[in-house]
């Protein structure tokens, strides 16, 4: 019997979609316990997101791989099936702060994500004893301005070495060169600690605490080259008021961070996101 596994397609909107995937699947003895299907009128693409697993005959994941292509040729498609049983290879990148970070750890512990991590990668060695008692390999890259192209190609080639299917950035406050965000898209989720597209930049707490707001965010997004600006994951809300200052702000913040972070991290890694023209869509 096959792994589970999960099959993300995406297309130009066309009848027979969804019977051609499905047909093709139950032909190979596959039973579908999941089937999330969009249809993006604004754009005119299509995405489909199928989970299931072979129940009889004697296809494998990799058999059903091998024969798809002529399914997807007839509809254009973009198209990946993934084995459910392996977690995917995430490197951790963090700074000083690190709620976010010891929140992702945590849930890793618990089962809560499906994610291995391969590394920690940080400009600072604060949350190194932390790191090194989860058993967590620790590599310490400072950055200056005549280092930072050096420290990039060196982040580079460890994120090549360990096989890493995805980079996140808990709170790691540098901001990447134009040519690793293109390295690193659709596969590096950041964590903003404001409701995008409000507060970009540094000190979102304090142009906040300036506005007046009633409501802070977060959001997890994927990095681009234009900052804080990459398609947007999971965001989170929570109400404050008059009475809260900007340090307060950013206390009752680390809730709203760790939260979006983690669910974008989950959705992420349960392969529910597509990315198109810098926006998403997340079957949940």
């Amino acid at each position: 019997m096959a792994d589970d596994f999960t099959l993300t397609v995406t297309c130009p909107a066309s009848s027979g979609i969804v019977a051609a995937v499905t047909t093709y699947l139950f032909d190979r003895g596959c039973y579908l316990s999941e089937l999330h299907q969009f249809d993006d009128e604004c754009s005119g693409r299509f995405f489909l997101r199928a989970v299931g697993r072979v129940t009889e005959g004697d296809s494998t994941l990799e058999t059903l791989e091998a024969g798809f292509p002529t399914v997807a040729e007839a509809f254009s498609m973009e198209w990946a099936f993934h084995r459910n049983a392996e977690p995917l290879k995430t490197l951790i990148m963090v700074s000083k702060i690190d709620h976010c970070l010891s929140d992702l750890l945590y849930r890793i512990r618990k089962g809560e994500l499906p994610i291995e991590v391969t590394a920690v990668v940080s400009n600072h060695l604060t949350c190194r004893g932390d790191v090194e008692r989860e058993g967590i390999r620790f590599i310490y890259l400072p950055v200056t301005p005549e280092r930072k192209t050096a420290q990039e190609q060196t982040l580079k080639e460890i994120i090549k070495e360990t096989g890493t299917e995805l980079v996140v950035l808990a709170r790691y406050m540098q901001i990447l060169s134009d040519d690793l965000c293109d390295f690193l898209y659709g596969r590096a989720i950041n964590i903003h600690h404001s409701f995008l597209p409000g507060f970009k930049g540094a000190k979102p707490y304090h142009q906040a605490h300036e506005r007046g707001v009633k409501l802070i965010g977060a959001t997890a997004h994927y990095v681009t080259a234009d900052l804080d600006e990459g398609p947007i994951i999971e965001q989170a809300v929570q109400p404050v008021d008059h009475t809260y200052t900007p340090k307060m702000l950013a206390t009752a913040g680390r809730d709203t961070e760790t939260m979006a972070l983690a669910r974008a991290v989950r959705l992420h890694a349960e392969h529910r996101v597509f990315v198109y023209d810098n926006k998403t869509v997340v079957f949940r």
